[in-house]
């Protein structure tokens, strides 16, 4: 029987590239020493495939495209399902089993959500004023709105860069997908290489303070865990298997909300037709950041059965597999989705856009860093340099080369304020499409009107920051790393 078998083709070719990309890892030295994820070496491959044998056998760049928008969705949802980090109680395990009294405990969360929100408004405005630069002078034809995939490559990752690029396909900007996932990519580039350079530099010159991470000199970074060691626990069954696999009922879970949120963007969708043209548009523009509505769902579900009793069935550790597992997906499928000819056409402003947003990242991050925070200061800084070029997972593994079993407080002080930086994005992101009206329109006070709310951001966050800092904010204004007195 003739069953359809490109959907399954596509993913196996994925699959089949990550595995190569692990058996890379596990083999070359180069790729350890700079902790080169798996996805991202295998989204080269997918490049290199897709651009130039894929097309002679039948097989689509248009639905890796497909792929990343999806599974963005899922990991938001798998993500945000996940039980809440408790609180910690005011003695906080350190390494080697010390136990330390935190200075600043809400300071610590807040503070992160304050960095991390600065560097996507702060790329934002390099984005849009080089974006009016290039159009004034080289590239007059340059479409608006591509100094928002500099954040949305860089500080948000390929899946949000690729759908909101998308979107913007029918305002006429050619390969916009594309352009956005060049930049995710490149933004990778420089978390791995920028992020490794970092680390030796602080161990070099004493950025670390002595005794808050266990530093292991001979971790090996081949991707696999020792054969004759202790693994640790990924997830724990909440479910009788005879009944249902744990798993199986996480995913079942995960794929629910996600019909829910569809409907919801559905009903939205129908409810904006009766505003007219511009009802329309806002609908056609909602699809596009489909995974704020999938977050938000999320949230309700998670209320919903946390009232109901039943939360307890959820498994943080599957809900992460699930998300690992998509992410993973998502960015191999999504470099793979990358036009090369569309990427031709773009080179100067990605080439421009990049080293400028990504020397400003690597110097501004350690800068207001080691000035900020409270504690843990080299480690906030990582983690946080991670997610500003590259995504949260690289975050982690920039975090895991001096914290290795992640015995300090700085991964569970991040998640919780990754929340207080999607609940403050919203309003950034609802307004990204303002400069692709004001092209359609023919109106440049709409472009200046979204500059200046990016702008807005970049002077609240300092002010943030300046709180924070205390007395410490301008001190020593040419070091980059301000050590402790």
């Amino acid at each position: 029987m003739n069953f359809p078998w490109m959907t399954f083709i596509n993913f196996g070719a994925v699959s089949a590239a990550l595995l190569a990309a692990t058996l890379v890892r596990a083999k070359i030295r180069f790729f350890q020493r700079f902790l080169i994820p798996n996805a991202l070496t295998a989204g080269f491959l997918l490049l290199i495939f897709y651009n130039y044998l894929a097309p002679r056998i039948g097989m689509s760049q248009e639905d890796l495209g497909a792929f990343a928008y999806h599974l963005l969705n899922l990991s938001f949802i798998a993500m945000t399902l996940r039980k809440p980090v408790p609180r910690r109680s005011a003695k906080d395990q350190g390494p080697g089993g010390k136990t330390s009294t935190p200075k600043q405990p809400r300071g610590r969360v807040l503070s992160l959500a304050v960095l991390v929100l600065s560097q996507y408004a702060v790329q934002a405005v390099i984005g849009l004023a080089l974006t009016f630069l290039l159009i004034s002078t080289a590239m007059p034809d340059l479409f608006p709105t591509i100094g928002y995939l500099v954040p949305l490559g860089f500080s948000s990752g390929p899946g949000q860069a690729y759908a909101i690029g998308q979107v913007w396909i029918d305002y006429g900007f050619e390969g916009a997908g594309s352009v956005g996932l060049t930049f995710a990519a490149i933004g990778f580039l420089w978390a791995c290489f920028g992020g490794v350079y970092l680390i030796n530099v602080g161990i070099r010159r004493g950025w670390i303070k002595p005794g808050e991470f266990n530093l292991r000199e001979n971790r090996l970074r081949n991707g696999f865990f020792k054969k004759d060691i202790e693994l640790p626990v990924g997830s724990r069954l909440t479910t009788e298997t005879e009944a249902i696999d744990t798993m199986a009922y996480n995913a079942a879970v995960v794929l629910f909300v996600y019909l829910l949120a569809y409907l919801v963007l559905r009903l939205l969708t129908f409810l904006l037709s009766f505003a007219g043209s511009a009802g329309n548009d806002l609908a056609s523009s909602l699809w596009g950041i489909a995974f704020i509505f999938c977050a938000l769902t999320a949230m309700a579900v998670r209320r919903i059965t946390s009232a109901a009793k039943i939360n307890h069935t959820f498994d943080s550790g599957s809900l992460t597999r699930v998300a690992g597992l998509s992410i993973d997906f998502m960015v191999a499928a999504s470099l793979g989705a990358i036009s090369i000819v569309v990427v031709k056409a773009y080179w100067l402003p990605i080439l421009v856009m990049s080293v400028v947003a990504g020397i400003v990242s690597f110097v501004l991050v350690p800068w207001a860093g080691s000035r900020m925070f409270p504690d843990y200061r080299f480690g906030r800084m990582l983690i946080v340099f991670g997610a500003a070029t590259g995504t949260l997972a690289t975050g982690l593994a920039l975090l895991r080369v001096i914290d290795p079993d992640f015995k300090s407080p700085v991964a569970g002080d991040y998640m919780p304020a990754t929340a207080i930086v999607f609940v403050f994005a919203i309003p950034l992101i609802l307004q990204i499409h303002l400069p692709a009206y004001a092209y359609r329109d023919s109106n440049p006070r709409l472009y200046w009107l979204s500059f200046g709310i990016c702008l807005l951001y970049v002077l609240l966050t300092g002010a943030a920051y300046v709180l924070l800092a205390k007395k410490r904010a301008f001190k020593r204004l040419g070091k980059l790393w301000l050590s402790e007195d």
